[in-house]
């Protein structure tokens, strides 16, 4: 079995990109984080994505609307980013309130923008396998660790578990389509999928993310397959200060020994989240100053 560092690999995508935004000279790429209210975890993920930023080298402007904010009112805030020219990426953090609809805000983000890739059009892109797409940041970041630690997917069984917008489908489209990680035959599995662990054993690939701590156990999983674990749940722990722990989809202490590669959680695919949006900001950047 061989562990997955996550940290450590985006750590070299963000030293990889911060070389190439050194090359862009006194014109870099800016982002724009809209935050709305101060949920404590959206306040944390939109700091840490700035401090990424700023060691890149990349700009960025934090926006924070109160959580009355009106869906209109936050549609106009988005379409001035969308107009602003020294805008390159935007990012709407989620969650939203509920008076709020997500799907319509992330659609109002101008694709050539949405570096999240949660916009209809760049998962239109996605499916039809145009290299411009942004594919959402989760994903990319799976992709890109089983490209980085050589996993081969070409005529390979993966199995999905979930089929979200914003992880399952863009996960299974991204290792589907022709090229290198991909060429994959694609299952995706969800909670109405009737024999669930006759669909898991089949996988040379697992890839975990339905918010359901541990759910994933050793009877489910082939030897020899890599497990990807999406997944970050807290469950209680007395002995912890906090009085719990982060623990992933997979029960990972039992599951771990029967693998070839497995995702730890945290440090696993959490840290390549923010790397890839980085990563989509820099292409966002380079996509507009192509078109000069």
């Amino acid at each position: 079995m061989e562990l997955i560092d996550g940290n450590e690999i985006a750590s070299a995508v963000i030293e990889e990109l911060s070389g190439r935004v050194a090359k862009f000279g006194n014109d870099k790429p800016c982002v724009a984080f809209v935050r709305v209210g101060e949920d404590p975890a959206s306040v944390s993920y939109v700091n840490k994505k700035q401090k990424t930023a700023a060691k890149i080298g990349i700009e960025s402007r934090l926006l924070v609307f109160p959580e009355s904010i009106s869906q209109e009112e936050l549609l106009e805030n988005v379409d001035q980013l969308n107009d602003d020219p020294e805008v390159h990426g935007i990012l709407v953090q989620a969650p939203l309130p509920e008076h709020v609809d997500d799907r319509v805000i992330f659609n109002n983000v101008s694709p050539a923008k949405d570096v999240d890739g949660f916009n209809a059009a760049n998962l239109g892109k996605l499916c039809q396998e145009d290299e411009t797409a942004f594919a959402s940041c989760t994903p990319a970041g799976i992709v890109e660790l089983i490209k980085r630690k050589g996993i081969e997917t070409e005529g390979k069984q993966v199995v999905v578990l979930g089929r979200s917008l914003i992880v399952g489908k863009p996960a299974g489209m991204l290792l589907l389509r022709k090229g290198n990680p991909g060429n994959a035959t694609v299952t995706y599995c969800h909670s109405r999928t009737p024999d669930l662990r006759n669909h898991t054993l089949q996988a040379d690939v697992l890839i975990a993310a339905i918010g359901r701590p541990q759910f994933v156990t050793e009877d489910m999983v082939r030897p020899g397959a890599t497990v990807i674990d999406v997944g970050i749940n807290r469950i209680p722990d007395e002995t912890k200060k906090s009085g719990y722990r982060l623990v992933g989809d997979v029960d990972f202490e039992k599951v771990a020994p029967k693998t070839s590669f497995i995702t730890p959680v945290p440090g696993g695919v959490g840290p390549m989240t923010v790397a890839m949006l980085m990563a989509n900001t820099v292409k966002a950047y380079e996509q507009f100053s192509s078109r000069g």
